[in-house]
């Protein structure tokens, strides 16, 4: 068997070092897309690995290695640090990741076969890898696994979100309802519900009633703001549409007209305009009249307050 406490069984003398210039300028330019933490980072400082007990510097320094010594020393640091020698297989495969995209050969997989890594932790370092390569359809594969423990799953959601392309959140979307993760950030949840509010206005709706009062309420505040807010031209439309005819409970009703009334949301463009509308669709046609609509619903709203009028004489 593998050990991997020997530099050269881990890193076999024929290996060569990929990190170049090239390499360590994109490994940066990752992290500092990513709020300037790559998720080994993460896996770094969760399993507190340090340069030595008094250092101060940040833990990303450890990686990655500019050269054969720095390698060398964070393959030291990496079999002396206090965690499981799992944790130490983890890290070495993720580094062995970076010499498979520059030889021929798959060394990390290599090393994994002979070391005795655990499978399930081979997928979950693959995946890290990948979200911090920014081959985010690749990492889901591996990230959304069944075998996984949902580690880091805020900071997973929020990446998918952030660098999510052409308003498309699929991908943390697919995350999110393969892992069924608790989200412990309010950052993540307010993200994820974003994404699910700009993909379906029906399951944002049905999503923010799992939660207790406070926050329920917080997110359908969110949700109606967000779909208001959109600048998607006929497809905006057909959302505000869907929204004022959604079928609400009675505390559902009152939130949504203080919200567009009196609230934070009064000053959104369509906000009295779908207002108007949610009173129609509520058969609230006395209340329609006390309004002056205004946009692509005002000849309807005036044809239907003439023809109350009418019935009224």
């Amino acid at each position: 068997m593998l050990n991997y406490t020997k530099f050269h069984d881990v890193f076999p003398p024929d290996l060569r070092i990929p990190y170049d210039r090239k390499l360590q300028h994109e490994i940066e330019d990752h992290r500092k897309s990513l709020d300037g933490t790559l998720f080994i980072d993460r896996v770094i400082k969760a399993l507190r690995i340090s340069k030595g007990p008094s250092s101060e510097l940040p833990q990303s320094i450890m990686y990655p290695p500019k050269a054969d010594n720095a390698l060398r020393q964070l393959h030291q640091q990496i079999c002396e640090a206090g965690m499981s020698m799992h944790h130490k297989q983890s890290l070495l495969y993720y580094i062995l990741l970076d010499f498979d995209v520059a030889g021929s050969q798959s060394v990390s997989e290599a090393f994994a076969s002979e070391s005795g890594m655990p499978s399930n932790y081979q997928v979950f370092m693959k995946g890290l890898w990948y979200l911090d390569r920014q081959d985010y359809q690749r990492a889901l594969e591996y990230v959304a696994h069944p075998s996984l423990i949902p580690d880091f799953a805020d900071d997973i959601i929020i990446t998918l979100v952030r660098h999510a392309r052409d308003n498309d959140y699929s991908l943390a979307l697919s995350y999110f309802y393969a892992v069924q993760p608790v989200l412990k950030s309010s950052l993540a949840l307010e993200l994820l519900f974003d994404a699910m509010a700009r993909t379906s206005v029906t399951e944002a709706l049905l999503f923010s009633r799992t939660h207790p009062q406070h926050t329920r309420e917080q997110l359908f505040r969110r949700w109606i703001s967000s779909i208001l807010d959109s600048n998607r031209g006929q497809e905006s439309s057909s959302r505000i549409s869907e929204l004022a005819f959604m079928p609400f409970d009675s505390a559902e009703e009152a939130w949504f007209e203080e919200h567009l009334s009196t609230g934070e949301g009064r000053d959104l463009k369509r906000a009295k305009d779908t207002l108007l509308i949610r009173k129609i669709a509520c058969d609230r046609f006395a209340e329609v009249g006390k309004h002056r609509p205004s946009g692509q619903w005002a000849a309807v709203l005036e044809g239907l307050k003439s023809g109350i009028e009418g019935h009224a004489d």
